[in-house]
């Protein structure tokens, strides 16, 4: 007697249906896939065995593309940028394809001569970072059957371009929820800009935290600049010298948490005694400045990975099964925050003095 083997399900596995089925996220699936080594054996075996069962083909294997794929920033100067290029690079260095590199000097939305330039050369696909296409451009873009994801979008953006980011506002929730269970009360918020989509998320999620903890926000303690270093200094200046001046500030970046150190030991401000400092993003500098930054990990280089797989998915002709991922952030707690009023002795930096590294001589 032969049992009858169970029905399969006439559609292909995807990465998100296996990652839904075994109850893990996308980005683990993804790790497994890829060869990454920071997965738990135990979770590894489980994606594994899944892969197995749905006969899934390890697409980083396969060398049937050609060609290079186009990574666009809208600006290329930071930490940030380099955790973005090397999860892109980890992904098309594996299936062998190349990566063209450049910036939009600060504007989010490519002019038309650079997209007249891509379409010249014809690349795999495109990867657009805090940058996108105009829709005149993606139907250029879609004309020339060139695909394109965007990563970490700098605004709103239709439903059917692909996006890969975090949660920014359960960012700026994390942050705060830290830094009111700290007991502090006057909290200030540094964002990046204000027409930059992520930045009003992580300040919509700081407004939500004092909401819970039924407390009003000082409009005035809400500030918006660019993401780095001279807009956290140059805003902590001026918060820092107020008379009400607030006991915790959360930065829109790890950059610009360096500048409100950097202003705090200038007004003689002992962190984290006089002041709490909370920063996003965890760049590897953010465990080396003294005291080591509290910050909200975001994860860049998993955003970075499941968007070049996605887009190297799309160039093969395989439709995503969903277009819009989320990426969940971490709180990564060190030694920038603690209670308000916890003051240490600390001797004010001589001006133009920046935060100390670990190791350096005092």
């Amino acid at each position: 007697m032969t049992s009858a083997s169970p029905a399969r399900d006439p559609r292909p596995a995807t990465i998100a249906s296996i990652a839904e089925e075994l109850g893990v996220s996308v980005t683990t699936v993804s790790k497994v896939l890829n060869g990454r080594p920071d997965v738990a054996p135990d979770t590894r075996e489980r994606v594994e065995a899944g892969l197995a069962r749905h006969q899934y083909r390890r697409r980083s294997k396969r060398r049937t593309l050609k060609g290079q794929i186009d990574l666009v920033f809208h600006e290329l100067n930071s930490m940030w940028s380099m955790e973005i290029i090397r999860g892109v690079d980890a992904v098309a260095a594996a299936a062998r394809i190349e990566v063209v590199l450049s910036q939009l000097n600060g504007a989010h939305l490519p002019p038309d001569e650079w997209l007249d330039g891509v379409l010249d050369h014809r690349p795999l696909g495109v990867l657009f970072v805090m940058s996108r296409p105009s829709q005149s451009q993606q139907q250029k873009l879609r004309r020339a059957q060139v695909p394109f994801v965007v990563v970490d979008t700098d605004g709103e953006i239709a439903e059917s371009v692909p996006v890969v980011g975090s949660n920014n506002w359960d960012g700026g929730l994390l942050a705060t929820r830290h830094l009111l269970e700290l007991g502090h009360r006057r909290i200030a918020v540094v964002s990046g800009p204000k027409d930059v989509m992520c930045s009003r998320a992580r300040v919509a999620g700081f407004r939500v935290a004092h909401d819970e903890a039924g407390l009003a926000v000082d409009p005035d303690l809400v500030r918006y600049g660019n993401f780095y270093v001279d807009a956290g200094y140059e805003h902590s200046m001026d918060l820092l010298s107020r008379p009400d001046r607030p006991t915790a500030i959360f930065a829109g970046s790890d950059l610009q948490a360096l500048g409100v150190l950097r202003a705090a030991r200038r007004l003689g401000l002992d962190v984290p005694g006089d002041l709490s400092v909370v920063g996003y993003d965890n760049v590897p500098v953010a465990g080396w400045v003294e005291p080591a930054l509290t910050t909200v990990g975001q994860p860049l280089r998993d955003m970075a990975t499941v968007a070049t797989q996605m887009l190297l998915d799309l160039a093969r002709g395989v439709e995503p099964a969903t277009s819009r991922i989320d990426l969940a952030n971490e709180l990564v707690v060190r030694e920038s925050t603690a209670p308000p009023g916890s003051r240490a002795a600390v001797t004010p930096a001589a001006p133009g003095a920046r935060p100390r590294l670990r190791g350096e001589a005092r």
